[in-house]
């Protein structure tokens, strides 16, 4: 197993081994208990469950318009799971052998819940500080997402799941506030997948997480993932045309290495993706990368003084940023925005809010 090396405080990890990089027990949820639940329905049974390249156009164009089926059955936590463990099982199934090549035409008929999330709020704090967000006790719209996602991430590593989470790319995200949720309001979430559909490169499916407070839906989230796959035909590169013009740059952005390392530790997303030049280059890439989420929250900090108090916010993940860079952010008066690498122009997410 390879040692750990003393290395800069901004620098992402150099030398640690895969399992290194992701700390906490797996927990494996077999098939034949994942049936159980289907089949006696709503049920309170914890069961414990174990961007690349060019993107510009993965996203899916509508996220919400999408047939809900006459059943699933509900899975209740005791706890919001640790996502390390996930992370690790993901990698596992990823390798020749020991991983599981077949995977489901459908997507799990099954959905994930957990009550009573509070709001820790030396860790939202830190979030805002990360992402760029005034600090206060609303939520920013994008903080949801991180208390809610080691949810998402354990619905994603089950048996049932069609797109293996190693590899899988995000390539679209929409949020929807109904209203401000304030640091001291205690939530509950749901979370399914929905609308499995082919794509050019693999196919793609929305996991749909929902943020309640009381019974009432106050937040809604919808994330697109691609899941490549060698498809008939071979998936080549369409020809998509002159790109546009880019737009001028509101304002310009230095991202360090250490806003990968940071993200994870405020969001809990540690996917060695983005925190470890290791686990970049397993994954095709030869530096780590910013989380999308990261980016989305950054443009949305800085149009924070104008944001009404209820909409949506829709954006298409499409080059990743790589850590370091420097990046050009753009906003238009019909709250259009947009992230470009500042030296080339090339866009790394496109966004608006309605």
């Amino acid at each position: 197993m390879a040692k750990r090396k003393d290395r800069p405080e901004d620098g992402p990890a150099e030398d640690l081994s895969v399992h290194e990089l992701i700390d906490g027990p797996t927990e494996v949820i077999s098939a034949e208990e994942l049936a159980a639940v289907r089949a006696a329905g709503t049920s309170r049974y914890d069961v414990s469950v174990e961007a690349t390249h060019d993107l510009s156009g993965y996203a899916t164009k509508d996220l919400s318009a999408h047939a809900t089926p006459a059943a699933r059955a509900r899975v209740e936590l005791p706890r919001m799971p640790a996502p390390g463990a996930l992370y690790r099982r993901a990698l596992r199934d990823a390798v020749p052998v020991i991983g599981r090549s077949a995977r489901p035409d459908a997507p799990p008929q099954v959905e994930l819940a957990v009550a009573g999330i509070t709001v820790d709020r030396a860790q939202l704090a830190d979030y805002d500080r990360v992402c760029g967000f005034r600090l206060a006790d609303r939520l920013p719209a994008t903080y949801p997402h991180v208390l809610g996602f080691p949810l998402a991430l354990r619905l994603m590593t089950t048996p049932d799941f069609p797109i293996a989470l190693a590899g899988v790319v995000h390539v679209g995200n929409r949020i929807t506030v109904h209203r401000p949720i304030e640091a001291g309001e205690t939530l509950d979430f749901v979370t399914h997948a929905e609308n499995l559909r082919p794509h050019e490169r693999g196919r793609q499916i929305d996991v749909v997480l929902v943020g309640l407070i009381g019974g009432e839906e106050v937040w809604r989230g919808v994330s697109t993932y691609l899941g490549r796959e060698r498809t008939p035909g071979g998936g080549g590169r369409r020809d998509r045309g002159e790109r546009p013009a880019t737009p001028a740059a509101t304002a310009r952005w230095r991202v360090e290495p250490r806003v990968g390392t940071d993200y994870a530790r405020v969001s809990g997303d540690h996917n060695p993706i983005h925190t470890s030049r290791l686990g970049a280059r397993l994954l095709g890439f030869p530096r780590p990368i910013a989380h999308g989420m990261w980016s989305k929250a950054r443009c949305l900090a800085a149009l924070e003084s104008r944001l009404p108090e209820a909409y949506t916010v829709d954006v298409a993940f499409k080059l990743p940023v790589p850590l370091p860079s420097t990046v050009a952010f753009s906003a238009t008066p019909a709250w259009d925005f947009a992230l470009h690498d500042a030296r080339t122009g090339r866009p790394h997410l496109v966004g608006t809010v309605r």
